[in-house]
């Protein structure tokens, strides 16, 4: 396991800059995850703590020890690629070994470790079968089964679930994050998928354009976001912003209510408005509404509240969950 401290780290492409200046401290055995907008410089950080770029200023300190001209193979990371890159004429066996066999390890100890690292992953029934016989998340098992026979201290992930379908994404966040409270190992997760980031993090990384916009866990991102860029990313739906005499009232340049801190009525309420498409997903309705100040906001409601297209509805945020963001796009707390 291993700590990790990035102190101001820079990248840039010629005049391009890409990270301006970055400073985190990831705890032994977190598991943080870094979101945000594609291009925003989540999977360039990653690649320079792995060593797969080199940093334009800054230093990169795991364990206490300066990694910052390090090679990759001497930072002691193992990484998990978007694609899997499985070598397809060898067994499952062979490419979880691989790396160790590469290593000259002995025989009998890649064997050891190869079948530690399966019954690990569910994969034991699975070693002798080619990638083309297996599936999508299995594939991905064998890719993270290779990295952990390397025993890291610290697993780098680069988006690796956005290869499969909804279904499997969901149990492989599951996998991952029962895998990461066995093993108790420090893992860095890059994706722009919000979602993703609220179920598996210990700690969420926002970026935005290089820069880190708010660093907590999931539900302090959520309760206390700190500007209108975390508030709008983080939750889904995502946050509601009225610019009107709703906010003025409040003393706001925005005012920002999420859809389920939103309750939604036929027959009276603070706010008016006209409903318009209504989205019934079981368990939850959320009603996208036009109010009669022309902004738009989503209400999230029980999944058998039913109200018909242009029907007029009323509604009434929550007292004390409401978000007021000055003319800079801050929180006023």
């Amino acid at each position: 396991m291993s700590a990790i401290q990035l102190q101001k780290v820079r990248k840039t492409f010629g005049d391009a800059v890409i990270i301006p200046g970055i400073d985190l401290d990831i705890r032994d055995g977190e598991f943080v995850v870094f979101v945000g907008p594609s291009g925003c410089g989540k999977s360039t950080l990653l690649r320079l703590i792995a060593g797969l770029e080199d940093v334009s200023g800054g230093k990169i300190v795991i364990d206490g020890r300066d990694v910052t001209e390090a090679p990759p193979a001497k930072r002691g990371l193992a990484m998990v690629f978007q694609s899997y890159a499985l070598y397809p004429h060898m067994t499952v066996a062979a490419n979880i070994g691989f790396p160790l066999k590469m290593a000259n390890m002995p025989k009998d100890e890649i064997d050891r470790k190869v079948k530690a690292a399966a019954a690990t992953l569910n994969l034991t029934d699975y070693l002798q079968r080619r990638p083309r016989e297996l599936s999508g998340g299995q594939r991905q098992r064998v890719a993270i089964g290779r990295a952990i026979v390397r025993e890291p201290k610290g697993f780098l992930f680069d988006e690796p679930l956005s290869n499969l379908d909804a279904a499997l994404r969901v149990n492989m966040r599951l996998e991952l994050s029962e895998l990461h409270q066995q093993l108790k190992t420090t893992m860095i997760y890059v994706t722009h998928d919000q979602v993703e980031a609220m179920t598996m993090a210990d700690k969420i990384v926002v970026l935005n354009r290089g820069n880190i916009e708010q660093v907590g866990s999931p539900l302090e991102l959520y309760a206390r976001p700190a500007n209108l860029f975390v508030a709008g990313f983080i939750g889904s739906p995502k946050m509601n912003f009225l610019k009107g005499e709703y906010a003025a009232r409040a003393g706001a340049a925005t005012m920002g209510i999420r859809p389920e801190h939103l309750a939604l009525s036929t027959s009276g309420g603070e706010l008016r408005g006209t409903a318009g498409v209504s989205e019934h997903l079981g368990s939850d309705t959320f009603v996208h509404v036009k109010l009669d100040n022309g902004e738009q906001v989503t209400a999230r409601s029980p999944g058998d509240f039913r109200v018909g297209h242009g029907d007029t509805v009323f509604l009434t945020p929550e007292p004390g969950r409401l978000h007021r963001f000055d003319d800079k796009g801050l929180s006023v707390h």
